[in-house]
This record gives structure tokens, C-alpha cells and sequence, in this order.
């Protein structure tokens, strides 16, 4: 019977492990694009990011309070993520969970980065973390770390003008 019981348990406990995983989209470039150009009243921050840069992760609790102070705005954080498709499991989503990530996160999935980073931002050279604030056809490409201070002056001088 304590088998049985311990057999129960253990079942329980992997059913709610595997449950609690976060499920995020994997995207390839070609269904990642569309999101670059949306033509609408929303303000975009759209952030590269990686687990594996430092400064990546740095950045992330300013890039998240300025989604919070924004979030009654026509304001969207996406956190684009070019982690492995292969460490999601070990390293992404718990890093999410410890950090309390509420933003949208994609995975972009594209090995090829030579073919799109020109498409993201031609000034682009490819270092993360990199972040493209865009409405309409207005745009900034920022390719460095940010805090949340020079995001609001680049938000509230170029798209929520006082």
C-alpha cells in the first residue's frame, strides 16, 4: 500500500512539474518580421536578448518597470530571446520564473542571423542585448544596454511627448 501511495505522489508531483512549464512561441525570422512593422497607434519595445549576456539580463528589471509605467499607454514590450531552443527547459523558463518576467517573450529560432539582423536594423552589427522602439514608421534602434531612465527620456521625448 505505501508503494501505491508513494506511486500516487510521485505521479501528482510529475504531472504538476510538467503542467507548471512555461510554454512560449518558437519563431523563425519570417514570423517574427511582421512584428517589427506593425502599422498602428501602438508604441513597440522590441528587446534581443540572451540568458547567456550579462548585460542582458541587467537590463531586463528596467526594460519591466518601464513596461509597468507605460502599461495604460498604447505600449508593448516584446522580450525576444535567442537562447538555444535546446536549454529552454534548463535554463529560459526558470530564469522567467525566478525573475518575475510578466513581458511577452518570444524565442526567435533562426540559426541564419547574417540572412535577418540587416532586416531587424540595418545599423544593426548583431551584438545583444539590442532594442527597437518603433510606431508606425517612427523608429530608434538602441544596440547597448539600457536602464529604465534612458528608456523613459527616449520614450517621452520621441513617442509620449508631455
Amino acid at each position: 500500500m505505501k508503494k501505491l501511495i508513494f506511486g500516487i505522489v510521485v505521479l501528482l508531483f510529475l504531472f504538476y512539474y510538467v503542467s507548471a512549464q512555461v510554454q512560449l512561441p518558437i519563431l523563425n525570422f519570417e514570423k517574427l518580421e511582421p512584428l517589427l512593422r506593425k502599422q498602428n497607434d501602438t508604441v513597440y519595445l522590441i528587446n534581443f536578448w540572451a540568458t547567456w549576456c550579462a548585460p542582458c539580463r541587467k537590463e531586463l528589471p528596467d526594460i519591466e518597470k518601464i513596461g509597468e509605467k507605460y502599461a495604460t499607454s498604447k505600449f508593448k514590450v516584446i522580450l525576444v530571446s535567442l537562447d538555444m531552443p535546446e536549454t529552454l527547459q534548463s535554463t529560459l523558463y526558470p530564469f522567467l520564473k525566478k525573475n518575475n518576467i510578466r513581458s511577452t517573450v518570444l524565442v526567435l529560432d533562426d540559426p541564419d542571423s547574417n540572412r535577418w539582423i540587416d532586416r531587424v536594423d540595418s545599423l544593426w552589427g548583431g551584438s545583444i542585448p539590442a532594442t527597437l522602439i518603433y510606431r508606425g514608421k517612427e523608429k530608434i534602434f538602441i544596440e547597448k544596454q539600457v536602464d529604465f531612465n534612458y528608456l523613459d527620456s527616449v520614450l517621452t521625448l520621441k513617442f509620449f511627448k508631455p
